[in-house]
């Protein structure tokens, strides 16, 4: 692994276990020994990866591939590890198979758990189709969309803004129906993609011409833009978050979660920002923003290995982190025309 491969693998890395961890600390209620309880939020993005490591593989295997209903087959396996109730258009996958839901992530006993509530994503699995930015299965602008979202940052390194910010807006989509929650979901993961390569949030929110801001977006990049300054004039203010983040929206994860980053710029302060992300209306959401904006920025050093090994969740997250990358780089499980390197990756992520 070249050196530009190996920091590319740690800041993604530092985003996926920053998103999870700010997901558990953002609750406001770690407790001082044993285990740190994975969030909902978690639990989704860990099937976001799942899915879009599958829907690469299936692209380079099939030649075809549709990434969204890729990631929305994830999020129905999901569920049905959940024992959450679908639409009967959404389980024709486990017809005349004693092997769904597949894939790797079955066998883990954690996403077998409840860690919370989800409910624009439940709503929306119970609906015949998934979701389109044309036909939404929800009115929701709820920050599940923009958090479970988060690690498609990580594909920044083949994809145009563009098509990064046009990807994350269709994931959205799949559940989240409010145009606001498509908008502050694609801002999210330009900028979180914009900031695995510097190490400035400053840096990473810069317009200019040769990176102009997507149109997916909307206002949000410039919304984001206006909280860094503040951010700069009065950092670290309670009551400035409050009015920054004010509910449990996907704008307002946004946009708390850069107030948060930058009011804490430094990496021996990330688990100082976590703290104060928590004291924000809803913190688990300004707090997953933030810890992966942290962790994008400076890496997955920036995280105490202490907590990590009390985090539940926290070796998944880091293999699929670990993976996604694999995948993106060198598809361990070759092509229609080459043989896997990975015996057991197709196994692991069945890319069907």
């Amino acid at each position: 692994m070249s050196g530009e491969q190996a920091t590319w693998v740690n800041r993604v890395r530092g985003l996926v276990l920053g998103l999870a961890l700010g997901d558990s600390l953002g609750r406001g209620t770690m407790p001082t020994s044993g285990p740190i309880v994975a969030g909902v939020s978690t639990q989704l993005a860990a099937f976001t990866i799942d899915g879009v490591i599958r829907a690469s593989i299936r692209g380079t295997h099939k030649g075809i591939c549709h990434p969204p209903s890729v990631v929305w087959h994830a999020y129905c396996r999901w569920a049905a590890l959940q024992g959450i109730e679908m639409h009967d258009e959404h389980r024709h996958w486990s017809e005349g198979s004693d092997h769904w839901p597949d894939g790797w992530l079955a066998g883990v006993p954690q996403l077998r758990e409840r860690r919370g509530s989800a409910p624009a994503t439940v709503k929306a699995l119970n609906q015949p189709e998934q979701g389109t930015i044309r036909r939404p299965a929800t009115h929701s602008r709820g920050f599940h969309a923009l958090t479970r979202s988060l690690p498609l940052a990580a594909l920044s390194r083949t994809m145009s803004g563009i098509q990064l910010a046009d990807l994350a807006r269709d994931v959205a989509a799949l559940t989240h129906g409010d145009p606001r929650a498509h908008e502050a979901t694609a801002a999210a993961v330009v900028l979180a993609g914009r900031c695995l390569s510097t190490r400035r949030l400053e840096e990473a929110a810069e317009p200019d011409t040769d990176r102009p801001w997507p149109p997916a977006t909307g206002t949000l990049l410039d919304e984001a833009c206006a909280i860094l300054a503040q951010a700069r004039q009065a950092p670290r203010q309670k009551a400035r978050l409050a009015r920054v983040a004010p509910d449990a929206t996907a704008p307002s994860a946004l946009l708390g979660g850069v107030y948060v980053a930058a009011s804490w710029p430094e990496p021996a302060e990330a688990l100082e920002a976590l703290a104060f992300a928590a004291t924000a209306p809803d913190g688990d959401c300004v707090a997953a923003v933030a810890g992966a904006m942290l962790g994008a920025l400076h890496g997955v050093d920036v995280w105490p290995v202490e907590l990590l090994s009390r985090l539940e969740l926290a070796w998944v997250m880091d293999t699929l982190a670990r993976d996604l990358v694999s995948e993106v780089t060198d598809s361990p499980g070759g092509s229609g025309y080459t043989p896997p390197e990975d015996p057991f990756w197709l196994d692991r992520y069945p890319g069907w």
